[in-house]
């Protein structure tokens, strides 16, 4: 998506101190999908949604510096992610100033530790971006409002704009841009299993609308606008079946997390990552430990169990 013009800026001075001031931590959480219909494809390549997001305990964390030297500066502890270009926090930044028109007067240096697996439907990447808008957007003393922002966070990515929300779980339409806060789920352990690959976002919705041509999504099991949260038996993704085509470990993951004892089970996003919801009233974190290291071993993935985030 091409980024839109918000109006001519007044430069603002930072806050006084901000500059030079020590790095502050920031908590990107990862998100999964309670539901995921795709409407159809837009004339610009993208596909319209209609999606239930929910933001959850397990994070990446960063440190931001506001400093005199113009240029961002982004250090990560994954090699992959140490290029600006690739790093979607250093991307935001970037962004964010040359909207603001302050690319001239100052620049922004990232630390990033990185715990969200990259490119695993779990919105690592743009959550870091959606911190970074939000976190710079206060030291400027707030010259985008929140759609402003929004926006802003559009041109960077679809999941962008959930991260620069303040809610923990939304109803997302158009290409995710459009959102409504909704209730968080509650009461359930979530246990995320990552096979261990990445999976490109594009192949997905390439292959989904190769398998799909003519088709009209069926929207099962929930109500548009309903606000109430998402249980167990409400989860659906579209894109889980051109998936595990390709990529059947996916499919047999979620059989396990079913075998175990999950309520429900479903990939998030575009995949590869499987969540499973379990009943906080049934199990421990003890005994969930223990069915998160015999998935891990099973599959050679990575597993993290994690809850729903508690707040924004």
């Amino acid at each position: 998506m091409k980024s839109r013009h918000l109006g001519t800026k007044v430069r603002r001075a930072w806050r006084p101190g901000v500059i030079g001031q020590r790095p502050f931590s920031l908590r990107a959480p990862a998100k999964i999908n309670l539901t995921l219909h795709v409407i159809g494809q837009r004339p610009d390549g993208y596909h319209d949604l209609v999606t239930r997001m929910q933001k959850l305990e397990l994070c990446d964390r960063l440190e931001l510096q506001v400093t005199e030297r113009p240029g961002i500066v982004c250090r990560c502890d994954d090699p992959d992610l140490q290029s600006a270009g690739d790093n979607l926090a250093a991307r935001a930044a970037e962004c964010f100033l040359q909207a603001a028109a302050s690319t001239d007067c100052c620049g922004v240096e990232i630390e990033l530790v990185k715990r969200i697996p990259v490119a695993a439907g779990l919105g690592g990447g743009s959550s870091d971006a959606g911190a970074v808008l939000r976190a710079l957007n206060g030291l400027l003393l707030e010259p985008f409002s929140q759609r402003e922002l929004i926006e802003l966070g559009c041109s960077l990515g679809a999941d962008v704009p959930f991260f620069v929300h303040r809610a923990t779980a939304v109803e997302a339409t158009g290409i995710g841009e459009v959102l409504i806060e909704t209730a968080s789920l509650q009461g359930f352990f979530v246990l995320l299993v990552n096979p261990g690959f990445a999976v490109s976002t594009k192949t997905v919705f390439e292959n989904y609308a190769l398998t799909t041509k003519g088709k009209k999504s069926k929207i099962r099991g929930f109500r548009i606008n309903e606000r109430t949260a998402v249980s167990p038996a409400h989860l659906v993704n579209d894109l889980e079946r051109v998936a595990v085509e390709r990529w059947p470990v996916i499919g047999r993951i979620k059989t396990e997390l079913l075998r175990a004892g999950a309520e429900g089970a479903l990939m998030s996003g575009s995949g590869p990552t499987v969540f499973g919801l379990f009943a906080e009233r049934l199990y421990t974190e003890a005994s969930l430990t223990t069915v998160a290291e015999r998935i891990a071993a099973e599959f050679a993935g990575t597993v993290f169990l994690t809850r729903v985030a508690a707040g924004a």
